[in-house]
């Protein structure tokens, strides 16, 4: 028996996850009701939508019964699920990288650069950090008592960090940061290469290729120059790094640089304005935080789980299983429904509350297992060292208008949050 088609719409509408009254009261009716609920919308493939905290790391835990590779990784139409295969010469990815890679290509492309963002070596990149946040506080400061943090703040800093790590230089920055958010915002009107409203998956699928091919375009030139003249940066490790022996192919190694470049900065961002956002909108959360800077780890595992920025994976069952005493056939394609996930009654005390001292916080934003997010450390130390910069100089903070979320149902998070400040 399928989800009502009214619950199952908003799962797939891009629309709905810029709406987050109307998205978690379908993942909270899925929950309780379907939790592995079968979702059958016309032009796609039907999907098993899992919702439960629990149910998602069942899956994320079995890497070789569920893969990330067979079928699309993220959800796809099935008009564009086609065109891709045909240009790619049958491949579902238009895009290579670690997320659609199952073992033995995604344990040894993973290893690569693995190193770069274990603790123990992102801690010598930490007084460079601290730098940029201390710039992007002065920033803030000298934009007066009002600015739009997401776009003026939020979007900014995160880039500055991952480009330095990769080795693109400050004057591509904006270049990067447009190309990311048409990226992951295909079907937002504001953030799409179309700069309107796309009419159908064609529409998006074309501008989606041209934002690719311009990456790749980028990141040849680059290849070209790091095998040349190597530095020490991860572009240099992904232009020379060899597999078993043998050099990258072109398409892994140009999926490596998207990956990094995109959502190395593009998650923080969102999690970062998302959680001032809450700041604003809580004042006793912010006072509590401003009374024990102590609180501001637990701030960012909060800010984390209340902003989910990656909204699902799809997994694909490579043999007859189950899920929940619930049947899944061989080849049966899995949506992971991390922000319902994030909000489950059973694992998060008051989960739609935000609150800056949770303990325990078993958020699964960044995911779970061998595909857990490679830049997880990276993430929480830029932002544990702009909030330690920021909040002692933010004397008060209230929104000044309406925040926007982007419409996008794989990658999203706020688009503008305008407020008003004063600063020390």
């Amino acid at each position: 028996m399928p989800v009502p088609v009214e619950i199952a719409a908003n799962i797939v509408d891009p629309k709905a996850y810029a709406d987050e009254a109307r998205l978690h009261e379908a993942f909270r009716w899925l929950r309780h009701n379907m939790p592995v609920g079968r979702i059958e919308i016309p032009g796609y493939d039907p999907f098993l939508a899992i919702t439960r905290h629990a149910d998602i790391l069942t899956v994320e835990r079995q890497n070789e019964v569920f893969h990330n590779g067979d079928r699309p990784t993220t959800l796809t139409t099935q008009d564009a699920d086609q065109k891709v295969r045909k240009l790619t010469g049958g491949s579902p990815h238009l895009v290579y990288s670690l997320v659609q890679m199952d073992n033995p290509d995604h344990f040894d492309h993973r290893r690569l650069t693995q190193a770069w963002f274990l603790p123990q070596n992102i801690r010598k990149l930490e007084d460079g950090i601290r730098d940029l946040a201390r710039q992007t506080v002065d920033k803030m400061a000298a934009l007066g008592e009002n600015c739009d943090f997401a776009r003026d703040i939020a979007f900014l800093y995160p880039l500055r960090v991952i480009m330095q790590i990769l080795g693109v230089p400050p004057e591509d920055e904006p270049r990067m940061l447009k190309l990311t958010q048409e990226l992951f915002g295909t079907s937002d009107p504001e953030m799409n290469r179309l700069g309107a409203t796309p009419l159908d998956s064609n529409e998006m699928l074309m501008g989606l290729i041209a934002t690719v091919q311009d990456f790749t375009n980028y990141f040849e030139a680059m290849t070209e120059d790091r095998r040349a003249h190597p530095r020490e940066d991860v572009a240099s490790v992904i232009a020379n790094g060899r597999i078993k022996g043998e050099p990258l192919s072109h398409r892994a190694a140009m999926g490596y640089y998207m990956i990094v470049a995109a959502a190395g900065h593009d998650t923080t961002s969102n999690t970062t304005a998302g959680g001032l956002w809450a700041l604003a909108e809580n004042p006793s959360e912010f006072a509590k935080l401003k009374s024990d800077l102590s609180l501001i780890p637990s701030f960012v595992e909060e800010s984390i789980r209340w902003v989910t920025p990656v909204k699902h994976f799809m997994r694909s069952a490579t043999v007859d299983t189950e899920i929940a005493g619930q049947p899944v056939a061989k080849g049966e394609w899995l949506m992971l429904c991390y922000p319902s996930g994030n909000r489950d009654e059973t694992v998060f005390d008051e989960p739609f509350a935000f609150k800056v001292d949770r303990t325990p916080n078993k958020q699964i934003a960044f995911g779970y297992g061998a595909h857990v997010c490679l830049g997880q450390h990276l993430a929480r130390m830029e932002m544990r060292i702009l909030w330690e910069e920021l909040l002692p100089r933010l004397k008060s903070v209230e929104l000044n208008g309406a925040p926007r979320l982007v419409e996008a149902n794989f990658v999203s998070g706020p688009k503008s949050v305008p407020i008003r400040y004063v600063m020390e």
